[in-house]
């Protein structure tokens, strides 16, 4: 086992790019032991490569979210890294609804999305609660989007819309289940951020965009809990 008895442990899935890799960098320069979970091995390498090159703690852990047996053998392997997990940042998630509208979209596409982006979450969240546990004031974070909001649900992004709405849906009752074991459970859209997903024309940076979540792991208030934010606001659902 790795792990300083001090240091804060924080696992980041899909953190091999984009703002889950953008997270783990600035937890990182804030002390953290940082876990790069993630199906690519090799970019997941690189990432690891380059914290520890700027003094950092990180670890890669073999994550496919959609896949129970691969959060089984995560949860087991996690062991070896740490005893315990005070941030989970459910990050990696799929935007797969290019050439979909909701009066098109086949079931077939609509349960592969719901199973990175919704029920992903909900049974890591699970595997890893006796990690949890052993944290004291252990903080979950779903990256979330304004595609999930009441107010942005769109028949164009048929079901990315739906798993992040079923996400925040996840949010308020796991905040609700671990409210009496002190663990914090929030939600965040991260806004338009310049990576593989958002793009090269969206209007923040990848830094902008993992601030939030930042922010959430490591300053807000332990007394939010089930509640969505935005810029370190709170929105509504």
């Amino acid at each position: 086992m790795n792990q300083s008895p001090s240091k804060r442990t924080a696992l980041i899935t899909g953190a091999n790019r984009g703002i889950g890799l953008e997270t783990a960098r600035q937890l990182a320069e804030r002390g953290y032991q940082v876990i790069i979970a993630a199906r690519d091995a090799t970019s997941a390498g690189k990432a690891v490569t380059a914290i520890q090159a700027s003094g950092g703690d990180a670890e890669f852990l073999p994550l496919d979210v959609s896949q129970s047996a691969s959060i089984v053998a995560a949860s087991q392997a996690l062991g070896e890294i740490t005893d315990r997990l005070d941030v989970l940042v459910n990050n990696a998630g799929i935007y797969p609804d290019e050439g979909w509208n909701l009066l098109t979209l086949p079931r077939e596409q609509l349960a592969a999305t719901f199973a990175t982006n919704a029920f992903g979450p909900l049974e890591l969240t699970q595997a890893l609660l006796p990690y949890l546990r052993r944290a004291k004031g252990a903080r979950v974070i779903n990256l979330s989007s304004s595609y999930g909001q009441l107010s942005g649900l769109s028949p164009e992004v048929p079901s990315y819309c739906l798993s992040k709405f079923a996400l925040n849906g996840l949010t308020i009752m796991l905040a609700d289940a671990l409210r009496d074991e002190g663990i914090v459970v929030n939600a965040l859209c991260p806004g338009w951020v310049r990576t593989d997903m958002g793009g090269s024309n969206a209007t923040l940076s990848v830094a902008e965009g993992a601030d939030t979540v930042v922010w959430l792991a490591d300053e807000a208030d332990a007394g939010l809990s089930g509640k969505l934010f935005r810029s370190r606001q709170e929105i509504r659902w």
